[in-house]
């Protein structure tokens, strides 16, 4: 009686199990009748003449045993055949000779040993579905926000466990330099890649990752996480500095105050997750020239030269604006490049080290603005860099009226002769 129990109560451990481990209940059914037939078919050679009903909300399983009936005597195979007589005894008072018996099986004929060698069976296939079932779930979520609580801090990396225990590792060279790690901290990455070697699923998390920064923005910001604002750039030196580029689909909103925040109250809770990474947020735009003047900035551009064909930019600047361009250990011009696309080279504009330049908003009492904004979108930001571009080139790349660049020429020019 004990092992008839055991075995009853078994499906309905494994029932537990699969809540435990969200495996769906057609599978588990799957799993457990698979299971069961492979017993059947090592003690009685095959399972072609058994049926297997698993009964999920009762958590137990009925075995069937079809057998043909004979005459007493003529059994050949009593794993197929059964003689009158017994197939009579066994609750089937009404059969014949030739028609089929159904007979139940009693768990407790399976033996502890075949009962263990079941539970092995059962627990081996639900493991490999567990598995199949975390990698396929974390595999869609690659490039997601996640958090976890430390479980275990190595020296190489750190054990994160999810809310379902899952595990997530987070390999030291995805970790932010300044990071320090506690057991019982709950730490925010993104899934940066879902490996499923051997069956044996490794979920790999990332702080450093850029896709971090650009989470971070999406649950901060309600307007990029709606669509109305837009990422279309990010470069980020983990630890120390990030630029991003956004871009609003509605004009009445402006992205860059939305991401920053009234009193930088949205921007401040995405530095200190990245521990005080300063991070600088710029207006998009399609125009490289400008884009490349806005991702240089503090520093302001007196003109720049591209060779759009291989993504090169020259960028002339006064010499007080050079060290500002390339700043602290070069972290501005190579943020500025990765956000752009484009290399870039500074130069010191000779010109204006042996006379001074003006920058075209000093002159917006003569000039109008639009004007000044349309010079400024080709990289043309001060008095000498106009001045030194053919007339023709002004036109044509500021899209201008030649009375206007008449007018803006002879303007520049007066400020200069005077």
């Amino acid at each position: 009686m004990a092992k008839r129990e055991e075995a009853v109560n078994m499906t309905a451990q494994f029932a537990e199990f699969k809540e435990l481990k969200d495996i769906d209940k057609t599978t588990l059914i799957s799993v457990l009748e698979e299971s069961f037939r492979s017993v059947l078919s090592k003690m009685f050679g095959n399972d072609d003449n058994f049926d297997v009903i698993v009964n999920p909300d009762k958590g137990d399983c009925e075995i069937y045993q079809n057998l043909e009936v004979v005459e007493d005597g003529e059994v050949e195979n009593p794993n197929k055949q059964i003689s009158l007589s017994d197939a009579k005894a066994d609750d089937d008072p009404d059969c014949e000779v030739g028609e089929e018996h159904t007979r139940k099986i009693d768990f407790a004929k399976f033996g502890r040993r075949a009962i263990l060698n079941l539970r092995q069976t059962l627990a081996s296939k639900i493991l490999d579905l567990q598995k199949d079932a975390i990698y396929t779930k974390f595999k869609a979520l690659e490039g997601q926000l996640v958090a976890g609580e430390v479980y275990q801090v190595w020296k190489r990396e750190v054990l994160l466990l999810d809310d379902d225990k899952n595990e997530l590792l987070l390999p030291k060279e995805e970790q932010i330099p300044t990071d320090i790690y506690r057991k019982g901290d709950v730490v925010r990455a993104v899934i940066e890649k879902v490996d499923n070697t051997n069956n044996n699923p490794k979920i790999i998390v990332s702080r450093t990752s850029q896709n971090f920064l650009r989470r971070l923005f999406e649950q901060e910001v309600p307007e990029i996480h709606d669509g109305l604002i837009v990422i279309r750039a990010v470069a980020r030196i983990p630890g120390e500095r990030a630029k991003i580029a956004v871009e609003s689909y509605d004009d009445r909103i402006d992205p860059v105050g939305a991401c920053v925040g009234v009193k930088g109250a949205r921007i401040h809770g995405i530095v200190r997750e990245l521990r005080n990474e300063n991070i600088d947020v710029i207006n998009y735009t399609s125009n490289p020239q400008l884009l490349i003047q806005r991702a240089l900035s503090p520093a302001k551009i007196s003109s720049i030269r591209l060779d759009n064909e291989n993504k090169h930019a020259e960028v002339f600047l006064r010499p007080e604006e050079v060290s500002l361009a390339i700043g602290k250990g070069g972290l501005n011009i190579k943020l500025a490049s990765i956000l752009t696309g484009y290399s870039i080279d500074v130069y010191r504009d000779v010109e204006t080290e042996t006379e001074e330049d003006i920058y075209l908003d000093e002159f917006k009492d003569e000039v109008d603005e639009w004007v000044i904004e349309a010079l400024k979108n080709v990289g043309l930001a001060t008095a000498k860099s106009v001045l030194r571009t053919p007339r023709e080139d002004i036109i044509d790349k500021a899209d201008l009226e030649e009375d206007t660049v008449d007018n803006l020429l002879a303007v520049l020019r007066a400020e200069f002769e005077e």
